[in-house]
């Protein structure tokens, strides 16, 4: 890899914009310290950074010319044990806009560049410090929104999903190295591979690779949320269900049917999982132009939706237009949240009688009763009846799904040729596209442009 492009000195705010108690200026490159030298003045004559052992910090202050901009503790950190493997310095500023804003034209001025998006974490993959998968990983931990979200993105960064793609990359080398032994050194007596050698190893790896794909799912969940829509009919209590599952009022709540005429989106963390809700205008026909623009748009967030929860009125009979509703929405991804059970029931045994044994609950939304046993259901139909995420590893990434998946493609596309009795050459080939498709994971035999694109959706400073 061409590694020119970093011979440079960047910087960025590794704060987010805005008032704060404290705000991060970091340098990062050959010229780091030198850079920083010329913008900091210590308090003490000895710590300059320049005199700085690694992972030691300084008190001074941030300068231009012969004006103090700001009081700040400075930390160098010198290669190659660092984030980038470069010499880093981190200037902690009191965090408001303008002293930020100056020690970064400070830094600029002195001849640092400002940095692109995620080109910290790119410059750690490019000197070998991190695999792409542990470089995505960064971005994973930084948008975590749960504990388990969390979990999954520290276990990919600490490299517990690079080293079993590694082991897998490790197999395919060994089976296809021996393959190609015996076609290349074939003069020289080296013994063959037999079929069910090559058609067990081929099974094996399909195996584990198969165990891989099928955690994709909960790894989805976990890193990109459930987009959940609460639909029904208008007046069946579904804003004050959102109220009631966010704990606060987020919708507006009124005796009035069709108050609710766009999508309200809140989240909320459900098992382990983020929902992102969203309360829809009720279904119903209407010649009101802009309710039918939000039952529009109902109908699209329900189509989208991974989960639907399905609300009526339990104390109301039951209509046609629910039982319309029953057959509308998707069977295996909705819950019958049957409401308004502080009052006198009006028709929950005929629903549930409709509903048959699929997932359905009672609750108040109004008194709130019954919200804690829908949250367990929901986290019942989200992890498929488990308790949660568990402990193995997790595909999280789409695309590292994508690549899994090619080259279980390849794999079993060897076995097939081996089951045939297709010479090695013809086993080997489908085998290299295999390790080609698993070495995109960690950023191999992965395209230069699309490696750019990976961290072109990193926060700057990052």
């Amino acid at each position: 890899m061409d590694l020119h492009t970093f011979d440079d000195t960047i910087v960025a705010l590794s704060t987010p914009p805005g008032q704060s108690g404290i705000g991060i200026v970091r340098i990062t490159g050959p010229e780091a310290i030198a850079i920083a030298e010329d913008v900091f003045v210590p308090a003490g004559p000895t710590r300059r950074p320049s005199q700085l052992q690694s992972f030691t910090t300084a008190y001074g202050r941030v300068v231009d010319g012969e004006r103090t901009v700001d009081e700040v503790i400075l930390t160098v950190m010198r290669a190659p044990k660092t984030y980038t493997t470069q010499d880093v310095v981190e200037i902690n500023c009191h965090g408001g806009i303008v002293p930020l804003r100056r020690t970064l034209e400070l830094v600029l001025a002195q001849g640092a560049r400002l940095a692109d998006p995620g080109e910290f974490t790119k410059r750690a993959f490019y000197f070998g410090r991190i695999d792409l998968a542990q470089a995505e990983a960064v971005g994973d931990l930084i948008n975590a929104r749960t504990v388990e979200a969390q979990a999954a993105a520290m276990d990919q960064l600490e490299g517990k999903f690079s080293q079993q793609v590694n082991g897998l990359r490790d197999s395919l080398v060994d089976l296809t190295a021996s393959l190609e032994a015996a076609l290349d050194f074939g003069e020289m007596d080296i013994e063959m591979m037999s079929k069910a050698t090559i058609l067990n190893a081929c099974d094996g790896i399909a195996a584990q690779l198969t165990t891989l794909i099928d955690s994709a799912e909960v790894g989805r969940v976990l890193r990109e949320g459930v987009k959940t829509a609460i639909v029904g009919r208008p007046n069946v209590g579904k804003s004050s269900l959102m109220n009631a599952l966010l704990g606060h009022d987020r919708a507006i709540v009124t005796p009035i049917p069709g108050t609710t005429r766009d999508v309200v989106e809140d989240t909320i963390n459900v098992g382990g999982a983020t929902l992102l809700l969203a309360d829809t205008a009720g279904l119903r026909e209407s010649q009101d132009v802009v309710e039918a623009e939000g039952i529009q748009r109902t109908q699209t967030a329900m189509q989208k939706a991974d989960l639907v929860l399905l609300v009526m009125d339990g104390s109301a009979p039951l209509g046609e237009e629910d039982v319309a509703l029953m057959g509308t929405v998707p069977r295996d991804k909705t819950i019958l949240v049957i409401n308004k059970d502080d009052l006198p029931a009006g028709f929950e045994e005929q629903a549930l009688a409709a509903w048959g044994d699929r997932a359905a609950v009672r609750i108040s939304a109004k008194l709130g009763s019954g919200i804690d046993e829908l949250k367990d259901v929901i986290s019942q139909t989200i992890w498929g009846g488990g308790a949660g995420p568990g402990s193995s590893t997790l595909v999280t990434n789409v695309r590292h799904k994508v690549a899994l998946e090619r080259t279980r493609d390849h794999v079993i596309a060897a076995r097939g040729a081996a089951e045939a009795g297709l010479t090695e050459e013809y086993i080997a080939s489908d085998l290299r596209e295999a390790l080609d498709a698993l070495g995109e994971i960690v950023g191999v035999t992965l395209a230069e442009d699309i490696i750019d694109r990976i961290f072109e959706n990193f926060c700057i400073g990052k």
